[in-house]
């Protein structure tokens, strides 16, 4: 296999990964004089800040994705490749991928982040993460198939580990799905389960730190604990998971959670390039790009986004937060940065713009800062939406997303409960599934209680 890409007198622009900052570099880069080839795990841009609603089976997960070659159809000299990026060789100016070698005059790091499970394997094998559509979807699957088998299972401890749900991680996709399942279990429950009792099923979000969302102001902090609690979930601060066995989630203090829906958002590292590493990473394993996001040591290569730490910002000394307005921010900076070095001028230092942080707890409750604003309830919610809705990629998705919203706002129902898996992990199921049924006519117990 090979990229397949024409050669062209026009200086080619690598960049690898189409989240918030490639597709903004990539888009700004329209018309610069550059060949640009965008690589990605994935053939579509995915809107993670509404990934939740994904996983909690409000919104269908092809409304936050767009197709890369739809978004950049028309574009000439610009190319997609559905490749992983191994290993860099900078004296060659060669990347090696999944499908092969490619050679690049500039190259781009903008993959983002994937889940950090801290090195506990435990952990990683079981519990379910929520970084991208595939895992969101998954993670769907899981909560409605353990309402399926909560209604027919055979014991009461069985029952409580299957409406027992645990969140790891109280940053702000902590915060939403926990308020997403909440109203879940208020308003689809008892329609959609007669024959449960919506108080069997208790949500649990765990906490290593002393508040919710530290990455804003605490009057922000300790309006989401509240509406939270006053929401029915349970919220444990200073308390850290130190392990996942027998389906107990394991607290650093010895207590324990018994549940199968073990959900993991509590941080996240940096996707790796292969032979990238030493002194070029920093904290989260971070590449360390200098003033204009330019990897140390390295004249051509840059990185931006969540995939880079850069400490020259005089305002983030320690690094900026990890958020989609810094990844945007840099990417349209390094486009005019990229077009300086051609023309042999000076490129611009990044220094970024805090546009505010928010985050939605559930119907009418948000938390939202703005400067010196800092707000809450009803309008932080409204703001909410109307920032997001303006964020998500074409037309079709910003009114499938609306319709969506104001049909779960009126009928206080999500319509789209479906479990769909692929069809090696269906023929994985059921196989499991036949013989936890075998096991338990064997007159052993539980159909369940020797699965991991």
């Amino acid at each position: 296999m090979s990229f397949n890409i024409p050669t062209s007198k026009k200086k080619r622009v690598i960049i690898v990964g189409g989240g918030f900052g490639g597709l903004k570099l990539a888009n700004k880069l329209k018309g610069a004089g550059f060949q640009v080839v965008l690589v990605d795990r994935n053939n579509y841009h995915q809107f993670l800040p509404l990934i939740y609603q994904v996983a909690s089976a409000g919104m269908e997960p092809t409304s936050i994705s767009f197709p890369f070659r739809k978004i950049f159809q028309k574009r000439r000299d610009f190319f997609f490749r559905l490749a992983e990026v191994r290993s860099i060789t900078p004296d060659q100016n060669m990347i090696q991928t999944s499908i092969g070698k490619a050679y690049y005059d500039y190259i781009v790091f903008a993959a983002g982040t994937t889940s950090n499970f801290f090195g506990n394997e435990h952990i990683r094998e079981y519990a379910i993460p929520m970084k991208n559509v595939s895992e969101a979807m998954g993670l769907r699957n899981a909560l409605l198939a353990n309402y399926e088998r909560a209604v027919t299972c055979a014991t009461e401890e069985e029952k409580r580990e299957l409406l027992n749900i645990v969140i790891v991680g109280g940053g702000a996709t902590g915060v939403e799905i926990a308020g997403a399942l909440s109203e879940m279990k208020k308003f689809v429950v008892p329609k959609d389960y007669p024959e449960m009792d919506k108080n069997d099923l208790h949500i649990c979000l765990v906490e290593a730190g002393s508040r919710l969302l530290a990455g804003m102001s605490e009057k922000a902090s300790e309006n989401a604990r509240r509406f939270l609690e006053n929401m029915g979930v349970e919220v444990l601060l200073n308390r850290r998971v130190s392990d996942y066995k027998n389906h107990q989630v394991v607290l650093a203090d010895g207590e324990v959670i018994p549940t199968r829906s073990f959900i993991w958002v509590s941080g996240v590292t940096a996707v790796q390039v292969g032979n990238i590493g030493g002194d070029a990473l920093g904290r989260g394993n971070r590449i360390v790009v200098d003033e204009f996001n330019r990897v140390r040591g390295m004249s051509n290569v840059f990185a931006i986004g969540d995939q880079c730490i850069q400490t020259t910002d005089e305002a983030f000394p320690n690094g900026h937060p990890q958020l989609a307005q810094v990844a945007i921010q840099q990417g349209e900076l390094l486009a005019k940065n990229l077009v300086s070095l051609e023309a042999g001028e000076k490129m611009r230092p990044f220094r970024y713009k805090d546009l505010g942080s928010m985050a939605t707890v559930g119907r009418n409750k948000a938390v939202a800062d703005i400067g010196a604003v800092k707000m809450h309830g009803w309008f932080a919610w409204a703001m909410w939406l109307l920032v997001h809705l303006r964020s998500i990629l074409g037309i079709r998705n910003k009114i499938l997303v609306l319709i969506n919203w104001v049909w779960n706002y009126i009928t206080y129902d999500y319509s789209l409960r479906l479990i769909i898996y692929a069809r090696k992990a269906k023929e994985v199921v059921d196989r499991e599934i036949r013989e936890a049924n075998s096991h338990w006519g064997s007159g052993s117990g539980s159909p369940d209680d020797e699965r991991p």
